[in-house]
């Protein structure tokens, strides 16, 4: 038969020590981070850059060197008009929309389109101390319609000196001017009908 667990005596229990407890390593600090601290220095403010508007596209032009024509006119009347360079419509005594003849050639470089027109729109004005001058609108080509100035013909000193004649009081003639043309009168393409000047409206 197997012997059997015996109880310790007291001596044994007396005997038997309890194991030394092992001392815990010391803690460490963490070292101090090496890493640079952010800057608190407030950022510059940047000024947002002025914004430029576009140049609004002209479509009309007054020209003053054109004056010794109408001029020349008027002198078979004994009349005399000088020529008011200051484009301002709301001092004006009189005015009178009519048409006049001349040719375009489109301002955009990469649009070869060239025409002539027998209705170009003008505004011609009269203004105290025997003043005037004529307000000639564009036209927008139909191909890439870019809105290009004409050059004028006879026809832009006959209408002025006639129109000024007119008002000073003198009997004349109307002078000779074809008002058909080739092709219908396209309001779209107008300054003047934009504007609210012309006498095909």
């Amino acid at each position: 038969m197997p012997p059997r667990n015996r109880k310790p005596t007291k001596k044994q229990k007396l005997s038997t020590k309890p194991e030394p407890r092992t001392n815990p390593e010391p803690r460490t600090n963490p070292e101090p981070s090496t890493k640079p601290e952010p800057s608190t220095k407030p950022k510059p403010i940047t000024k947002p850059k002025p914004t430029t508007k576009p140049k609004p596209t002209k479509n009309w032009s007054i020209y003053p060197s054109l004056h010794n024509d109408v001029s020349n006119l008027l002198d078979e009347d004994n009349l005399f008009f000088s020529f008011y360079e200051k484009d301002d419509e709301y001092s004006c005594l009189d005015y009178y929309d009519t048409n006049i003849m001349g040719q375009f050639t489109c301002s955009n470089p990469a649009c070869p389109a060239i025409w002539t027109s027998k209705q170009i729109a003008i505004t011609i004005r009269e203004y105290s101390d025997s003043r005037y001058n004529a307000r000639v609108y564009y036209q927008s080509c139909k191909r890439c319609q870019t809105t290009s100035e004409p050059q004028l013909d006879h026809s832009y000193a006959e209408r002025v000196a006639y129109r000024l004649k007119k008002w000073a009081g003198v009997q004349v003639e109307r002078p000779p001017y074809s008002q058909q043309s080739n092709g219908p009168h396209r309001k779209d393409l107008c300054e003047g009908c934009k504007e609210g000047h012309c006498s095909n409206m």
